[in-house]
């Protein structure tokens, strides 16, 4: 057996546990490098998802400014439809009791004044025509009695007095003779029609139904065979050159709206705005919808606007000096209006505001701005952009839109 030193025992020893502190060392630095390797791949959690930071050289790639103080003319808007112009309206009836045997207008027709739009078959119209011919004929009697009078007083036959009393009965028959013309123009007998009659003797068992305005046939209410009366509405015919759009204003607002009043008018159908000028305020509200109704009168010499179409009144108010955005610097998210604030250099906010409609390519400031407050004014779309897909990449759930903190 070979003897060993004991120093030499003991240096063997002392380099094994170095050799065994030294792995130690390196497995516990192999260890704290993965762990920072991991730590570095973990995502950053966003603590405010609607705060966006950008860099100095992003900057460059937006506008910002302050909020300004601005004199503005708060606008309404306020839904309505088009209707048709009632004083260019005309509501047709038939003139007699009858049996309708030609209809001769459909709808959506153009008529003009004193166009027949249907036939009308009536015994009333018979009877109306004998009493004209027998109050001629009484005319022409009394007209040759009268005549006769006269060359016999001249003859010294008769007295004063029986020239007195037959131009007396034709005076009488004069007026009815008049008046059985009229009966025969109010039940739609043309005049060229009573000129036959009164020289031929040609009876028309027909009445027409004749429109008293020019327009379209915006209604039609009656088909051939039937039986109408005088009291029936058969046709309605508008002039449709000038329309009336209609609206209904709250309590609160309709104090600021005055007879005569421009209104600028907006169809989404057809995609224009129009100007018209408001020619009534009702002086009653509506005890249902607390609501107070106007109509403005619009120039339609184009036919674009048609009855019942949808369309949005904007009604401008009184002037106010209120804090104005540009139109560009709004953002939309979930159907609410943003802007984004500054809160630190190259910090911002998306903040939730209220405006009001755009004048100007400014928005007034209603609710969530003040004046002097930093926005930007130009690039949020594409900032909100950004802050989307960060909050997507970095993982952190976006908070309720227009949340504030």
């Amino acid at each position: 057996m070979r003897f060993v030193p004991p120093f030499t025992l003991r240096r063997t020893r002392l380099f094994v546990a170095g050799l065994a502190v030294v792995a130690g060392l390196m497995t516990l630095a192999g260890c704290t490098d993965k762990t920072e390797a991991n730590a570095s791949a973990a995502p950053q959690v966003v603590s405010d998802p609607l705060l966006v930071r950008i860099s100095p050289e992003q900057a460059a790639n937006y506008k910002i400014g302050p909020v300004v103080l601005a004199d503005v003319a708060l606008i309404q808007e306020h839904p309505g439809r088009i209707e048709a112009n009632e004083r260019l309206v005309s509501r047709i009836g038939a003139t007699v009791t009858g049996r309708v045997t030609q209809v001769l207008a459909e709808l959506g027709d153009t008529v003009r004044p004193g166009q027949t739009l249907a036939q009308v078959s009536s015994p009333e119209l018979t009877t109306s025509q004998l009493a004209y011919l027998r109050a001629n004929s009484g005319l022409s009697l009394a007209e040759r009695a009268v005549e006769r009078a006269r060359q016999l007083i001249q003859a010294d036959v008769i007295g004063s007095a029986e020239l007195q009393r037959r131009e007396s009965e034709l005076s009488i028959a004069r007026a009815e003779k008049r008046a059985a013309e009229d009966q025969l123009r109010l039940l739609g007998l043309p005049q060229a029609a009573i000129e036959r009659l009164r020289t031929e003797g040609s009876l028309h068992s027909e009445a027409g139904v004749v429109a008293r305005l020019g327009g379209v046939v915006i209604e039609r209410k009656v088909s051939q065979g039937q039986v109408v009366q005088p009291g029936d509405q058969l046709f309605t015919v508008a002039d449709l050159s000038s329309v009336w759009v209609v609206g209904a204003l709250p309590e609160q607002a309709a104090r600021s709206v005055q007879r005569g009043q421009v209104v600028e008018i907006e169809v989404p159908a057809i995609d224009q705005k129009f100007t018209g000028q408001v020619v009534f305020v009702s002086d009653t509200i509506q005890p249902e919808t607390r609501t107070v109704a106007i109509r403005t009168q619009v120039d339609n010499a184009r036919r674009e606007l048609k009855p019942q179409m949808l369309a949005t009144l904007r009604i401008a108010g009184a002037t106010h000096n209120t804090p104005v955005v540009p139109e560009t610097a709004v953002v939309r998210e979930n159907d609410r209006d943003h802007v984004f604030v500054q809160v630190a250099p190259n910090s911002f906010r998306l903040t939730q505001v209220e405006l009001g409609p755009v004048t100007a390519k400014l928005r007034p400031v209603l609710k969530g701005l003040s004046a002097g407050a930093i926005i930007v004014t130009d690039g949020g779309f594409h900032l909100n952009n950004d802050r989307a897909q960060r909050l997507l990449t970095d993982g952190a759930a976006p908070a309720t839109a227009g949340a504030t903190k």
